[in-house]
């Protein structure tokens, strides 16, 4: 029943842009933590350095146990955000942990690879936690002929914010003297507290001037949990009447866990080969600028050859990269690589959006996407797991990397059996029943 209506115009350009800054501030922990400096803090100062196959293990441990909590949580979490009136609560609650954790990798000290696997699984937990429901804020503050816009403003600034914060503390790194810091380590440090300071400063414009839409009654705790678990169910339920839909999110849990270990391993990788860190983090900051404009760019290559082939051409590209990283011998190696996954990241997330929503009841989105983006949260179980007990195991990194090849392949097989035109007509006959 609805139980409160919108208390704010829905083309609020002031809400647009204070929704979007939240994709500026958080952004920062995806790069500078998450992509960048922790997996090279981890395995040259947390974790034994002389035995890297054991620190990509821990690593890979510790990003697939904070994929799991937040996917057992994600159910739970969806029907809270659905009921109302806790969103902006729930989003400061998560955003907080997510902020303290980070700032907290400041005191961790050397050797201390526990404490420091616990303050980034915690740092994680509250990054995609809060995005939840900083997702679920979109449909309150734009009406459906902007919501692409908006949605599409905040991922531009993502990318932008998170850049830019990156490429100072990346010259923190490789210049300390400059900002007056003794090192390169204390330097990584201090960026941490930077991440957290940026996250924290940037998150405030969302919750003084977005509004909340409040669409039922708020629910207890208990209540919410009874929803969400009545929710998954009969959503699985819904795909088991919609095969193809459910053959798709088999297909894209599979390559999309391929992509994520890519972009979360791949410092880490680069590590236990031997390159020079300052040349990883470089690498990584040109990935973060060049992948936006490949987006877009990607997006119209799409609308010439079609959105599943398109993404069935990106999951190739992965396969080219993931192959050619088992032979990368020299750091110009890796800056190839580099340039070659930001010109398919972005398209490839993207576009799994879009054909989904084409495959999908529209009267259902909301209940469909909540399972879709569950799914998405267990992306990064297997891969990093996959790959660092591949690592210990054989004693060598490239078999490790090259193990992923296994996501990517899965993944085309069965997105390769996906009859779209089948899927929209199944949406259509559901809704019509």
């Amino acid at each position: 029943m609805n139980a409160a209506t919108d208390s704010a115009p829905r083309d609020d350009k002031r809400a647009w842009r204070s929704w979007a800054l939240y994709d500026w501030a958080n952004s920062a922990f995806a790069t500078t933590v998450m992509a960048g400096f922790f997996p090279l803090f981890f395995k040259e100062y947390w974790a034994n350095p002389n035995n890297p196959n054991e620190s990509t293990f821990y690593l890979g441990m510790a990003n697939s146990i904070g994929s799991i909590i937040v996917a057992a949580l994600a159910p739970f979490l969806g029907a809270v955000a659905d009921r109302g009136t806790a969103k902006k609560k729930f989003l400061a609650l998560f955003a907080f942990l997510g902020i303290i954790m980070t700032g907290g990798l400041w005191m961790v000290q050397q050797g201390q690879w526990r404490m420091a696997v616990l303050f980034y699984v915690l740092a994680a937990v509250g990054f995609s936690s809060g995005n939840i429901f900083y997702d679920s804020l979109l449909p309150g503050i734009a009406r459906k002929e902007k919501v692409d816009y908006v949605s599409t403003l905040g991922f531009a600034w993502g990318y932008i914010g998170g850049g830019l914060l990156f490429a100072l503390n990346v010259v923190m790194f490789l210049q300390p003297a400059l900002f007056g810091i003794p090192d390169g380590s204390t330097a990584i440090r201090i960026s941490f507290i930077t991440v957290a300071v940026w996250w924290a400063l940037f998150s405030i414009p969302i919750f003084l001037f977005v509004h909340e839409k409040g669409i039922y009654a708020p629910v207890g705790l208990g209540e919410a949990i009874v929803s969400g678990w009545k929710q998954l169910w009969a959503t699985l339920r819904d795909i088991r009447h919609l095969n193809v839909v459910g053959l798709f999110l088999l297909a894209y849990w599979f390559y999309i866990d391929g992509v994520d270990t890519i972009v979360r391993m791949a410092v880490d990788y680069g590590m236990s080969l031997g390159f020079d860190s300052s040349a990883l983090i470089t690498a990584l900051l040109l990935v973060q600028f060049i992948a936006f404009p490949a987006a877009l760019l990607y997006y119209r290559f799409a609308a010439r050859i079609g959105v599943k082939t398109a993404i069935m051409y990106a999951i190739g590209g992965y396969v080219v990269i993931t192959f050619l990283g088992y032979f990368m011998q020299e750091t110009w190696h890796f800056y190839t690589l580099a340039v070659m996954v930001a010109l398919f990241q972005g398209g490839i997330q993207a576009l799994s959006r879009s054909l989904y929503t084409r495959l999908i009841p529209a009267g259902k989105s909301a209940e469909f996407f909540g399972f879709y983006n569950m799914l998405g949260k267990f992306a990064a179980v297997v891969g990093p797991s996959l790959m660092g007990t591949v690592t210990l195991m054989t004693g060598n990194v490239r078999t490790g990397i090259l193990s992923v090849l296994v996501l990517f392949i899965l993944g085309a097989f069965f997105l390769a059996r996906v009859d779209v035109a089948r899927g929209e007509h199944l949406a259509r006959e559901y809704l019509a029943r």
